[in-house]
């Protein structure tokens, strides 16, 4: 495979907050501790503390939620105090989702491996961090596969983790290709999340990859203590709101919204927001909106200690909550995490938690060898790739045209000849300049009509190379947008089976550059 490689601010797909925190602006270095780098770790290794009952809890956890899986990784390392994670997190989209929630888990992986040979006393663990509790069905519900899409219709509520996968029976009749794994997950498991962790494990497991679902009552019970603090100071939304300000007026658009309370309250079927009222005597009522639950202030904190699995944070608290029970170091997000955990160091600061090394995911475009050979004989360099169609193909047009379309040489003439004119004009009459002004506007016009309809004759001269041009956008552009946030991996996976261990094979986990593979 060959590799290329672009910097990520040439593709025009990334925001300036992202653009700027991988630049390390100097505005920006206080809303995280280090930018992220193997010399980084070392040091994030000594700040870390994780009490041995966190870890003890995060065993157990694990041991619970793979005790149906054969091929299970062995959990006790977590154990062990020089052990330490790196997470990625994700909504358990079906079929994997879109292309990059993929390169996501091989960032981690490779990460893992990477700090292991800088750090060899310590060991690394990949976690994903299934996002088993969110609630919001329709963006985890559809995948594309061969350019068509599929969707999982269901009446079940609440969080998408519970759900129940084998109506996706229904979905599987509708796709042509034969998905062994994904039948044997979503088809042979009651819940969402059982399935995700067991084609996870299959696919990545035998890199070191753990699955952890936080809809967890002996994990929540470890943040307890976060949680009563949001409940009864709602420290967090002044803290971010705050954060936000503050980017704001650095000229950043920021990502999330805080609310007065940052929980949810979760049952099966059922994630509402909590909120807290002031009652007419004084007290605080908090209710579950849409619902006719309620409770008094002592009422919610008893519900809390007895069933800490009935609150759930939303995205401003889930990456405390994650901090809470991993021996976590760093958190591997998109374009839209790192923007966003960058208006969180506050609310860490406050749980006195450590802010994890905020690193990019790994970005690239994966190009079949069909579309590589047409690119190599297009005479395409990787930044054209990422431009527009219509300024690509003018550009190409002009590259490839044997005529000039273009009257520079001719204007240059004609301008100086129209000036020479209108002086000749005002110097007989100087309200004859209007005139003449107006003549030259009109030739101006005429000379650019002609340029296009030149242009238009010379696109029907090169028909044939400008249809291989726009097959290849199309082809990695779905929608003129980035093929890593349409496509799924069985595009490629099922023409060829070694797509994963290629991208295992050329990602660098501390390279933030868009990489174009291209497939030999």
């Amino acid at each position: 495979m060959d590799c290329q490689y672009l910097p990520l601010s040439a593709t025009g797909q990334f925001s300036p907050l992202f653009l700027d925190y991988l630049n390390q602006a100097d505005s920006l270095q206080p809303f995280y501790t280090q930018f992220p780098s193997l010399e980084a770790f070392g040091s994030q290794i000594q700040q870390k503390q994780f009490p041995a009952e966190h870890r003890a809890a995060l065993v157990s956890a694990l041991e619970r939620q793979y005790q149906h899986i054969d091929k299970k990784p062995d959990f006790s390392v977590l154990a062990q105090p020089n052990t330490f994670t790196v997470t990625t997190g994700h909504q358990l989209n079906i079929f994997t989702g879109p292309l990059y929630v993929l390169y996501k888990l091989v960032t981690i992986v490779n990460l893992a491996k990477r700090l292991k040979w800088v750090y060899p006393e310590y060991n690394f663990v990949p976690v994903y961090w299934m996002a088993s509790e969110d609630h919001d069905f329709a963006e985890i519900n559809h995948f594309s596969l061969f350019g068509r899409n599929y969707t999982w219709e269901t009446q079940q509520q609440g969080a998408v983790g519970r759900m129940n996968p084998q109506e996706l029976k229904t979905l599987f009749s509708q796709i042509p290709e034969k998905l062994f794994l994904f039948e044997e997950a979503y088809l042979n498991h009651n819940t969402l999340s059982d399935a995700v962790r067991y084609y996870m494990n299959e696919l990545l497991g035998h890199e070191g990859l753990i699955c952890l679902d936080a809809d967890d009552a002996g994990l929540k019970r470890l943040f307890i203590p976060v949680m009563q603090d949001e409940l009864l100071h709602q420290s967090s939304n002044s803290l971010v709101a705050d954060t936000s300000q503050q980017l704001e007026s650095l000229g950043y658009n920021t990502v999330i919204t805080p609310r007065e309370i940052n929980l949810f309250y979760l049952t099966d079927q059922l994630r509402e927001r909590i909120t807290c009222e002031e009652t007419t005597e004084g007290t605080k009522a908090y209710k579950v909106l849409h619902t006719s639950l309620q409770f008094s202030q002592e009422q919610i904190l008893t519900h809390l200690r007895e069933h800490p699995e009935r609150f759930s944070p939303n995205v401003i608290l889930r990456p405390v909550y994650q901090e809470v029970i991993l021996p976590n170091l760093a958190y591997i997000g998109g374009p839209s995490e790192v923007p966003y955990w960058l208006q969180l160091k506050g609310v860490f600061d406050h749980a006195g938690l450590s802010f994890p090394l905020l690193i990019p995911r790994n970005f690239a475009l994966y190009v079949p060898r069909v579309s590589a050979k047409r690119i190599a004989g297009l005479g395409l360099t990787p930044e054209e790739l990422f431009k527009d169609t219509l300024t690509l193909k003018y550009q190409f047009i002009e590259q490839h045209t044997r005529h000039a379309l273009k009257f520079d040489k001719e204007n240059k003439t004609v301008n100086q000849a129209l000036d020479a004119m209108l002086h000749k004009a005002m110097m007989v009459d100087p309200t004859l300049e209007r005139t003449v002004l107006a003549e030259t506007k009109r030739f101006a016009n005429a000379v650019e009509r002609l340029q296009k309809k030149m242009r238009r004759a010379e696109e029907r001269n090169q028909a044939t190379g400008i249809s291989q041009l726009l097959a290849v956008k199309n082809e990695l552009f779905p929608g003129n947008g980035l093929q890593e946030r349409t496509e799924n991996f069985l595009t490629f996976y099922l023409n060829d089976k070694t797509f994963i261990q290629q991208l295992l094979d050329a990602f660098d986990p501390l390279d933030f550059r868009m990489q174009i593979l291209l497939q030999k």
